[in-house]
């Protein structure tokens, strides 16, 4: 049997996520609810934008330390055929 992954959120169950919702109800009201939802979901967003921006940052770092492409940058082999 396999778990849908939007139930397994932290290896919770459905009936575990359900329980934990009408506690959030309880706790928090039916008007509070929308407002922290909306507010987790910003955060969320906030912080996918802002991995978002360090990754390309990092891939932006890495690809200036690069040497170009075309350019030989490594220092010349020598060739075994020539003797001095």
């Amino acid at each position: 049997m396999k778990l849908d992954p939007m139930l397994a959120v932290f290896g919770l169950g459905g009936s575990e996520l359900i329980l934990i919702l009408g506690v959030a109800l309880l706790l928090f009201g039916g008007k509070k609810l929308p407002e922290l939802a909306k507010g987790l979901g910003q955060g969320i967003k906030e912080f996918k934008k802002a991995t978002g921006s360090a990754s390309e940052e990092v891939r932006h770092a890495i690809e200036e330390s690069l040497p170009a492409r075309g350019s030989d940058a490594r220092p010349n082999a020598v060739n075994s055929n020539n003797k001095h």
